[in-house]
């Protein structure tokens, strides 16, 4: 197991692969695990991967507060300092694309390209608290197909309370399927931590600010999310960014459709490699 101190917490974290620098952010409630699975298989021959858990979750520090955007952003800087890395691709899930949103944002010189999976936004966050957004039945029903767990229809649109149901549901996906969650760990994230509050700061990522991330950003989704909202807003927003949709696929695209996920994010990160290749030739050539 092996954690290095970022931004004033120790960060565990996973390098695996040979290659152009790529990094790997997962969501809310998650782990680095779930790159592990079928996508960093399918890329470490071409990249060197480096996937971490974000503060509070897995085996990364707990503090109480700094779970905005902006702050996670500020751990991923620590990060690439700590392992000497100037510039790298990023691709994140959820929270963890909003966190390479803002890191983007904020130093744009150590990015290359984004894969932006089901960004969600705290500038968006209003319009998924409406009691009538689709995706709180959607939850709900997912809810008692995989955990038997009923919601009255009046707490769904409470995250919290929705949150801390769905601890109650085993794992669905991976190897550890059908296991129980790590509830007691979760449980401390929500109780302990500003991790909710948070969630809904947009601490500078507003939709205005999105227009100054000038790169290469690839935008996934499932063509049944309830993030489409999100997604429509980013297409507009960021000035260099093209979008795919994944057929059939919800929220968790890395889980239920990480093939389908890599045929549009393999060459999307391969454009990246050829301009890096045609410059060092380039380079070589007028050295000679």
């Amino acid at each position: 197991m092996s954690k290095i101190l970022a931004n004033g917490i120790k960060l565990h974290y996973l390098q695996v692969g040979s290659g152009t620098p790529l990094i790997m952010i997962h969501g809310l409630t998650g782990n680095l695990a779930v790159w592990h699975f079928t996508v960093i298989p399918a890329l470490r021959d071409a990249y060197r991967i480096t996937t971490f858990d974000l503060r509070g979750h897995g085996r990364s520090d707990m503090p109480p507060t700094g779970y905005t955007t902006r702050e996670m952003a500020e751990d991923l800087l620590g990060l690439m300092d700590a392992l000497d890395i100037p510039r790298a691709n990023l691709i994140g899930h959820s929270l963890g694309a909003d966190v390479a949103l803002h890191f983007a944002l904020l130093y744009p010189e150590r990015v290359e390209r984004i894969v932006a999976i089901e960004a969600g936004l705290a500038a968006l966050v209003h319009l998924r608290k409406r009691e009538d957004w689709p995706g709180w039945e959607e939850w709900a029903r997912g809810l008692q197909r995989y955990g038997g767990v009923q919601v009255p229809r009046e707490r769904w649109h409470d995250v919290d309370f929705m949150l801390r149901a769905s601890l109650k549901v085993p794992v669905i996906f991976g190897l550890a399927r059908g296991q129980p969650r790590k509830e007691d760990h979760l449980l401390r994230l929500l109780d302990t931590t500003t991790v909710v509050a948070d969630y809904e700061n947009m601490d500078g990522l507003t939709l205005e600010h999105l227009a100054q991330i000038a790169h290469p950003v690839l935008l996934l989704y499932g063509s049944e999310s309830h993030y489409i909202g999100t997604h429509d807003a980013l297409l507009k927003a960021l000035p260099n960014s093209t979008s795919a949709l994944l057929e059939g696929a919800e929220h968790f695209a890395p889980l239920q459709q990480p093939q389908e996920m890599l045929r549009f994010i393999t060459p999307f990160l391969a454009e990246a490699r050829l301009d890096d290749e045609a410059v060092t030739a380039d380079a070589t050539e007028r050295s000679e």
